[in-house]
């Protein structure tokens, strides 16, 4: 059972709102424009040539803005710290989130430190370029080497504590100092994108670098493509700021449309930029095309363009990457951070993770752990390959979110109040699933190891959240959780569920029910009521809205638990169509059986709010009854109407067990005039061989109408019970009610809805039901 939330005296401390529109904007700037696209950029135009790496730039922005829209549908209507994590927990439980925030919690502290380093790096060589480190060769012993290395980790850890502290004295503080930095970063980065347009206006001959235009074949795009796509991971820290935002419902999937749109016109820019920075048969270049001249510098090829293209050359590239690098390292500690207090939150980490501090409403137990990881990093460990690892994360955390907004859309789009929907659902997350699958497979050609070490750390995660997290976290708001649930049978033989709502409906359902299970070879009932929590109150304070629940399932089991072996349960949560369908998923339930409660008053949708996701969901045979004052548990005559398929197959089933043995059972069929081949004698003699009944046992009737709802209707007047199969995929049906649910509601004899349960369901369906 999950634990309740921690009680306290004292007010929880919650985040400040204070980042705007334009501050995450920068955020997420700030993230992507980071060091490595211009240590990418060299070794993309050596792989790919001159026309490759364009398009690299370019394709990539487009798979980018596939994933964006993910990000922004998810986090418009779950607009909490923590991003992927909580999309992952709401779309597929608890052991896949905690994975989602192990994971993003690595990949953005481990990426911190390789910014810290590369700002370091850069650093003390424009530093060393300008003389000032000779007093201290002198001193050492001239040896440059050993005083480099030491002063680059030795900066790294220092440039990383102060981005810490910036974190920790709030989110107003990060905003701000990011976007400062990501102004300065995304100037200078555009002033090398517009010398390259200008080099081309003053000498058009340039453009002649482009040609040959792939000299490496298209094949060699999905190589740099998977190489550069950590270029665009940025947008997601944009989903780390749900609660401190203001207005984030609009302002969040804002922020990461404008983002990736500005990086990806940015990175194409300066792509071009780089092809056309040196000209053709220029000193040092020879006969070698441009492209290749510059790819042989690998990652130092985009320095030698800029130096080539533009006064300074070396230096604004030098202030760009300390500029980028800053800014990334700010974003990562962030988006780490945010990741690591949202386990904390919720349990799955110890509670030190979860602190916040009073005075500046940060996170500051989770900063610290976050902090240990990026210094102790940048400080001792080398981090290419570890960087490798955080890339393939970012692409499986990318993956899972796109998973997540088709799970989530399709299972609780009713439910969520979205400030974005993408355009062209599901194509958009289809496509993105497909190439994030290809560009992750293909980064083994670039290092092997981050294919060992990303398992190395899911491993350690799962085994951390099976020995520790499990049986600590705290239930989710919009998460099940059993509050009384009495096993007196062990369950086997063919299990059945029984939804009860209050008492009212008790003795209609266990009428229905016992007819049912009688059968059946050894049911087993499984009675269920799910207690509705309204929003403002905590689940763990939900046992006053349990005494409807309990009065029902007394009555149910007054007369069920003399017959067949019975278990209760009471679960509380905020959605009963779910907390359903999660029950019997959970205790693979092969019959589901429901009352009526009446006429929707929301006709969007058919049978009921409730109902409805219930009967589209279940992976089983559901039966609704609705009763009557009038209702028996005899019936000496049975009206079935019918036109083909398993829904009136599984009807005619259930008219057979409702009826008595020597009772008259109609199987209609309404001919409105409309073409169709459907013989009701043959199907009527067809279901008495399959149910091993005599042939007469159904008799059969047609009628002319121009409806069929009249017609059934009128005929029903002469029976004591009607049954209808359920019409295919209910919540498809947006225009009016159902024959199904029209006949229930101004029919004021019994009525079953019978909808027979599919043997396999497809792919699809299992993965997103």
């Amino acid at each position: 059972m999950a634990r309740k939330s921690r009680p306290s005296a004292n007010p929880t401390p919650e985040l400040s709102r204070e980042l705007s529109l334009f501050h995450i904007i920068m955020m997420g700037l700030g993230m992507m424009i980071g060091a490595g696209v211009f240590l990418g950029m060299g070794i993309s135009i050596g792989e790919a040539g001159p026309g490759g790496v364009v398009l690299t730039f370019a394709l990539n922005g487009v798979f980018a803005m596939l994933t964006a829209m993910s990000f922004a549908e998810l986090s418009s209507a779950i607009p909490r710290a923590g991003g992927v994590y909580n999309f992952a927990r709401i779309g597929f439980g608890r052991n896949a989130s905690f994975l989602a925030g192990w994971m993003e919690w690595f990949a953005s502290s481990v990426a911190g430190s390789m910014y810290a380093l590369t700002f370091a790096i850069y650093s003390i060589r424009f530093i060393d370029a300008l003389g000032w480190l000779n007093p201290l060769y002198e001193s050492f012993g001239n040896d440059p080497e050993t005083v480099i290395l030491v002063l680059e980790r030795l900066t790294a850890v220092i440039t990383a504590g102060l981005f810490v502290y910036i974190n920790f004295k709030g989110s107003s503080e990060t905003g701000k100092a990011g976007a400062v930095i990501t102004v300065g970063q995304t100037l200078f980065v555009l002033t090398i994108g517009i010398f390259g347009v200008v080099a081309v206006i003053q000498d058009p001959s340039r453009l002649q670098n482009f040609t040959p235009f792939m000299p490496e074949g298209w094949s060699k795009l999905l190589v740099t493509m998977g190489f550069t796509y950590v270029a665009f991971e940025g947008y997601e820290v944009i989903a780390q700021a749900g609660d401190e935002t203001i207005d984030p419902k609009k302002n969040l999937p804002k922020a990461m449309i404008y983002s990736v749109t500005i990086v990806t016109l940015i990175y194409v820019l300066v792509a071009f930029a780089t092809v056309v920075s040196v000209k053709a048969g220029s000193e040092g270049v020879g006969q070698m095309p441009p492209w290749e001249w510059i790819g042989q510098f690998k990652e130092k090829g985009f320095g030698e363009a800029a130096a080539r293209l533009m006064p300074l050359g070396n230096f604004v590239l030098t202030l760009a990457v300390i500029f980028s690098s800053t800014s990334a390292l700010n974003a990562t500690i962030y988006s780490g951070t945010r990741a690591s207090y949202a386990l904390g939150r919720d349990g799955m980490m110890p509670e030190f993770w979860s602190r916040i501090h009073e005075k500046n409403r940060t996170p500051y137990g989770a900063l610290i752990a976050t902090s240990v990881i990026v210094i102790f990093t940048a400080a001792f460990l080398p981090t290419e390959d570890v960087a490798s690892s955080a890339s393939i994360m970012f692409l499986f955390l990318f993956f899972m979110v796109n998973l997540c907004v088709i799970k989530i859309r399709l299972g609780m789009g009713d439910e969520l109040e979205y400030g974005f929907m993408m355009p062209f659902f599901p194509v958009p997350p289809i496509l993105a699933l497909i190439m994030q699958a290809v560009l992750a497979v293909w980064l083994v050609h670039m290092s092997v190891i981050a294919w060992i070490i990303a398992p190395i750390w899911i491993l350690a995660g799962l085994a951390i959240y099976l020995l520790y997290s499990k049986d600590r976290v705290i239930a989710a708001e919009h998460e099940i959780t059993v509050f009384d649930e009495q096993r007196n049978y062990k369950p086997k033989g063919y299990p059945v569920m029984v939804g009860l709502a209050d008492p009212e409906n008790a003795v209609d359902l266990v009428n229905g029910t016992y007819k049912l299970c009688s059968s059946k070879k050894k049911p087993h009932v499984e009675l269920i009521h799910m207690v509705s929590v309204p929003e403002h109150i905590s689940l763990s304070e939900s046992e006053e809205y349990t005494e409807p629940g309990r009065e029902a399932i007394t009555e149910a089991m007054l007369y069920l638990s003399m017959h067949f072996p019975l278990n209760t349960t009471i679960r509380y949560c905020r959605n009963i169509a779910r907390g359903i369908v999660s029950a019997v998923k959970e205790k693979k339930v092969k019959l589901l059986v429901l009352g009526w409660h009446g006429k929707p008053e929301n006709r969007l949708f058919n049978i009921g709010a409730t109902i409805d996701p219930i009967v589209e969901r279940a992976p089983c045979n559901v039966v609704i009854i609705k009763g009557s004052e009038k209702s028996k548990q005899r019936y000496k005559s049975v009206l079935v109407p019918v036109s083909g398929g398993p829904n009136s197959e599984y009807a005619a089933e259930i008219a057979n067990i409702m009826a008595e043995t020597d009772a008259k059972v109609t199987m209609l069929k309404v001919d409105t005039g409309q073409k169709r081949g459907f013989k009701l004698r043959e199907f009527a003699l067809n279901q008495a061989m399959r149910l091993r009944l005599r042939p007469d046992r159904f008799t059969t009737k047609t009628v002319k109408a121009k409806s069929s709802v009249i017609a059934i209707l009128r005929e029903a007047k002469n029976h004591e019970l009607t049954v209808l199969g359920m019409t295919n995929r209910p919540l498809g049906q947006f225009r009016g009610l159902s024959v199904p649910e029209k006949i229930a509601c101004r029919t004021s004899k019994p009525v079953v809805i019978a909808k027979a349960g599919g043997k396999v369901d497809s792919l699809f369906k299992r993965i997103f039901s």
